[in-house]
This record gives structure tokens, C-alpha cells and sequence, in this order.
């Protein structure tokens, strides 16, 4: 399994972006994907996922009602976009992909299968 994230940028605050994670390899289906980020000097931490089976959302709290993960099937790319951003929300974004069915949630980053480079974001005030 093979994962791109792309779309980072430099936005100001209040801004908007997309990021889109590409995926393919053998069994992708059977795989969730999630976006985790890492800001300087932090730990990474997860940031939203969708199950790849129910298509069902995961947010964590600090951007449930600013992002939105969504899906393309035909395509195998996660998008995450990204409204009203602040300072806070530069990182280094990552696409992971973990396997459905091995106990691992999507806000597991110990369990994610597969990593993408990241992709850095930068909001500035």
C-alpha cells in the first residue's frame, strides 16, 4: 500500500485549504485512512478518519467543526478539507491507513499500517 498526501501550503488565518491523500496497492479497501499532523515541538496527533467499510467520519475535537473528511471510491484519495484555520493548525499533515478488522482504530497512531510523506500547512496570524 502506497500513500501521497499532497495540497500543504502557507494560508492566513481564517483561511481555507484542501489536502488529498492518494492511495493504492494491493487490498486497499480493506483499509481506513486517517490524517494525523505533528507541530513543532508536539507529539502527532490524529486529526480525523474515515472508515473505509461505513464511510463513517472521526474528528478530534479540536476540528470537528472546522474540517471535514470525506471519500472518492473511484479514486481511492481521502480529502481533507480544512475551513478556518488558525496558527494552531500548522503542522506537518500525514495520511495513514490502517486494516479494518485488527483492532486498531483510525485514532490509533501505534496502529496505522501505513504512512504517506507529510505535507506541511502553515497558518500564519
Amino acid at each position: 500500500v502506497q500513500l501521497q498526501a499532497f495540497g500543504g501550503g502557507l494560508v492566513q488565518a481564517g483561511g481555507f485549504l484542501r489536502l488529498s491523500c492518494a492511495s493504492s496497492g494491493s487490498g486497499i479497501n480493506d483499509y481506513g485512512r486517517s490524517w494525523f499532523r505533528q507541530s513543532p515541538g508536539k507529539d502527532r496527533e490524529f486529526v480525523a478518519g474515515v472508515n473505509w467499510v461505513s464511510s463513517a467520519p472521526y474528528y478530534a475535537d479540536s476540528v470537528k467543526d472546522r474540517f471535514t473528511i470525506s471519500e472518492d471510491r473511484s479514486t481511492n484519495t481521502v480529502t481533507l478539507k480544512m475551513n478556518n484555520l488558525e496558527p494552531k493548525d500548522t503542522a506537518v499533515y500525514y495520511c495513514a491507513a490502517v486494516k479494518h478488522g485488527t483492532g486498531c482504530t483510525l485514532r490509533d497512531e501505534e496502529g496505522m499500517n501505513y504512512w504517506g510523506k507529510g505535507t506541511l500547512v502553515t497558518v500564519s496570524s
